[in-house]
């Protein structure tokens, strides 16, 4: 028995109650009561007969005296049936009003729409827990890649935007905790095609809950987490959790990147980017004395990361005895005395990262007045104040939405992107500066598409045929354009995987074997003219040879083609 009808037969059972044992009743007198019929003789209803003329009269539509007209008993009983079954009906009707008004009804249906078009879903889906700033951009991001999602959030106003959102496709979402685990698995936890679950809220404890429930209820699931706190990313990482993401970290991490590569920083942003966006252009933040403004998880993240590529820092703390700093300097940031006592006029940059973003703009506007020359950086909290943020023209914008997206997405939509950009950061700055020229020429100023080819069975039958075959297939022969073999892809091979080896940047006449896997960069709409490559033979040997084989039957008897040249 489902939730629904659970609670239908539980709030409408007195009212059902009633009304049967009222017609009941009524039912039983017409059969008791005698008649004439139109001859004067006796006569009395049957029960057929008395249902019917109770049904009739209950509900008001008044047939009249049928079928014969009614005797002074039989008017009296007709006269007391009409009302007590008119009020039942009367009640009945409020019960069923008022049930579908009730919350818990309401709510039920929701649960009960949302299970089954989770059970309905054929693909490999994302369960996505919060649909906040990071949530709502990564649903769009992995919708822009032939993905599916399924959401959970807390918020009943951001299931409705997320409603008129237009993504394109149907997005399963449900308003309710994702800490309880029955909405988990109405979620599709235990769903045979749920890839990854997704913990996004903004509150550690919540994803938690979910990081240890998923892995409970569904070991073999991947679970990406979302956690700011450094004492609940070591508990998730004791049992298990998949990916540990920290926002505050990330972008420590990117800041000091972009310090001492920017090309590398830039190289992350466009392959984790959302896509078919634009591109952002490549800054150099400078060196020298960098101001951190206020001392909370964000400014010790970013403290530490610096320190590490040896920049020096101060700190402006408001409250330095809660975040314990013993060397930084009293005040908000704010103020300009504050300021000027951190040294602003000498420093080569500023973080403004305090929790308030009014605050912030103000630390900017304020060291912008005293240095015009410093590198400016802003914490956003708030999605919605871009507008502000953009006028006040900072450097960088750390918004833990994006940074959260990004770092997610690079783990979701391409298993190898994630292991490629950790040994991209160990790489030189000529080697990225190299990748990051060659990508602008290929694909011009949008954010590039990320996909991979496997040379196997399931993947790419028609490369594991010519494998069969003993033909000298190259990577190469993937980059040329199925419908013009004398064109390239705008595709970049960035590496190849076999057997645990990797190979950044494969040279183009590598040549494939079974079980290699090579990550791709490039324009949007590639993939699948590489998957015509991969998948026919007919594409497969086009770009190989130029010739253009016929498959079917007729068209081998109308060229004289042998059974033998069947792709």
């Amino acid at each position: 028995m489902t939730r629904v009808t659970a609670l239908v037969l539980r709030r409408l059972r007195a009212p059902l109650l009633a009304l049967i044992v009222t017609c009941a009743i009524a039912i039983l007198g017409f059969v008791l009561i005698p008649g004439l019929d139109d001859k004067g003789n006796p006569w009395r209803m049957d029960f057929l007969s008395a249902f019917y003329v109770v049904t009739y009269t209950a509900t008001t539509i008044g047939f009249g005296e049928l079928p014969y007209l009614f005797t002074p008993g039989q008017r009296m009983w007709m006269t007391f049936s009409v009302y007590i079954t008119v009020i039942t009906w009367f009640y009945a009707l409020g019960s069923i009003v008022a049930l579908m008004q009730d919350p818990a009804l309401q709510r039920a249906f929701r649960e009960t729409r949302f299970t089954r078009a989770v059970r309905r879903l054929r693909e490999p889906f994302y369960l996505v827990c919060g649909y906040g700033d990071t949530g709502s951009l990564l649903v769009r991001s992995l919708v822009e890649r032939g993905l599916r999602a399924v959401v959970i959030d807390v918020d009943p106003d951001r299931i409705s935007a997320l409603r008129v959102d237009e993504l394109g496709v149907d997005v399963p979402a449900l308003a309710a905790d994702a800490g309880v685990p029955r909405h988990l698995v109405e979620g599709g936890l235990r769903h045979a095609h749920c890839a990854a679950v997704l913990a996004l809220t903004n509150r550690d404890r919540v994803n938690l809950t979910v990081a240890i429930t998923a892995k409970l209820m569904a070991p073999k699931t991947p679970v990406i987490c979302r956690a700011e706190s450094p004492d609940t990313a070591a508990n998730m990482a004791s049992f298990g959790t998949n990916f540990i993401v920290n926002p505050f970290e990330a972008f420590a991490e990117r800041l000091a990147m972009a310090l001492y590569s920017p090309e590398t920083h830039v190289l992350f942003e466009w392959l984790t980017g959302v896509p078919r966006s634009h591109l952002e252009p490549v800054i150099y933040p400078p060196h020298g004395t960098w101001i951190l403004c206020g001392y909370g998880r964000f400014g010790k993240a970013l403290r530490h990361r610096l320190e590490g590529e040896g920049v020096t820092t101060r700190i402006v703390e408001a409250e330095p005895e809660k975040t314990g700093c013993g060397d930084c300097v009293r005040g908000r940031g704010t103020e300009a005395g504050t300021l000027l006592e951190a040294g602003v006029r000498e420093a080569a940059g500023i973080v403004a990262g305090t929790d308030d973003d009014a605050d912030n703009l103000s630390i900017l506007m304020t060291a912008q007045a005293l240095n015009p020359k410093l590198f400016l950086v802003a914490r956003q909290n708030r999605r919605a104040n871009d507008g502000v943020f953009q006028a006040a023209r900072t450097d960088l914008v750390m918004q833990r939405g994006l940074i959260m997206g990004h770092e997610v997405l690079a783990l979701v939509t391409t298993p190898l992107l994630s292991r490629f950009l950790v040994l991209a950061r160990s790489q030189p700055r000529a080697w990225a500066e190299a990748l990051v020229e060659r990508l602008a020429s290929l694909i011009g100023s949008v954010v590039p598409d990320i996909w991979s080819v496997r040379v196997a069975d399931e993947t790419s039958p028609a490369l594991m045929a010519a494998l069969r075959q003993g033909k000298d297939l190259r990577l190469a022969h993937l980059l040329r354009d199925p419908r013009d073999r004398g064109q390239e892809l705008a595709a970049v091979p960035l590496m190849l995987s076999q057997d645990g080896a990797l190979e950044l940047v494969p040279d183009p006449q590598t040549r494939l074997h079974e079980g290699q896997e090579v990550l791709f960069a490039g324009g949007w709409g590639v993939p699948d003219r590489m998957s015509w490559t991969c998948t026919y033979c007919t594409s497969l040997a086009y770009v190989m040879t130029g010739e253009q084989l016929a498959c079917g039957h007729l068209w081998r008897r109308v060229r004289g083609l042998g059974e033998r040249q069947r792709c």
